[in-house]
């Protein structure tokens, strides 16, 4: 009985959700059309729930103490046109395979003895595309790819950073603050539903002030792992 109550569950919660945002072309079922009710309140915030990574705070999820992230100097708010909202800026401060790879290598056996390799992201915690240190111990942690608050879901919480400071819609120092103090705490303030349909990855689309590709962004700092 107990399984059959918690399918049943899930079976709504699942329809809820579809109905609060719906698929391309269906957007006649949205609660968005339909009058403010109690119940089109309870499915959004239902949706929002279920849509957004909730706010974990558990080992591994955050980087450890003697991780408090690291700033480049060199870039400050003053010329983020010449740093990091020029295209192709990341890329040039990336440090190279050659580097990146054994230095991974060493930490995952200090840390992870044993773990796969590809089950950990060498990250900046201050990216680069937020004017974070290249290479600085203090900047650079092994974040999980899989489970809730993974390193993906901290790569959309970067991309949509950096689009926010380069339309000067965020202060660099204010988006560097929040993602060293808890990155998860800031992605439940700026990777909102709207931000990231808005940025995330849309390479294609004229931004407010320049054009940035994917590419440009600090995706990831060892991409052959």
């Amino acid at each position: 009985m107990r399984s059959l109550a918690l399918l049943g569950g899930a079976a709504i919660v699942s329809a809820v959700v579809i109905w609060h945002r719906p698929l391309a072309g269906d957007a006649g079922l949205e609660c968005k059309q339909a009058p403010a009710s109690p119940l089109c309140a309870a499915v959004g915030g239902l949706a929002k729930a279920v849509h957004s990574p909730p706010a974990i705070s558990g080992a591994g999820r955050l980087p450890p103490p003697e991780v408090p992230g690291a700033i480049d100097p060199a870039v400050t708010q003053v010329d983020i046109d010449a740093t990091i909202c020029r295209p192709g800026y990341s890329r040039s401060k990336r440090p190279t395979y050659s580097i990146t790879g054994p230095l991974k290598r060493r930490m995952m056996a200090d840390q992870h003895p044993g773990e796969p390799m590809a089950a950990y992201e060498l990250d900046h915690l201050v990216p680069i595309s937020l004017g974070g240190a290249p290479l600085d111990h203090r900047n650079l942690w092994l974040q999980p790819r899989a489970g809730q608050a993974n390193a993906a879901d901290k790569n959309v919480l970067a991309y949509v950073l950096w689009r926010l400071v380069c339309e000067r819609r965020v202060k660099l120092d204010d988006a560097q603050s929040a993602i060293r103090r808890n990155w998860i705490a800031a992605y439940q303030i700026y990777a909102t539903p709207e931000n990231v349909a808005q940025y995330h990855f849309r390479s294609n689309r004229e931004p407010y002030r320049t054009r940035p590709s994917s590419a440009d962004f600090d995706l990831d700092l060892n991409r052959r792992k």
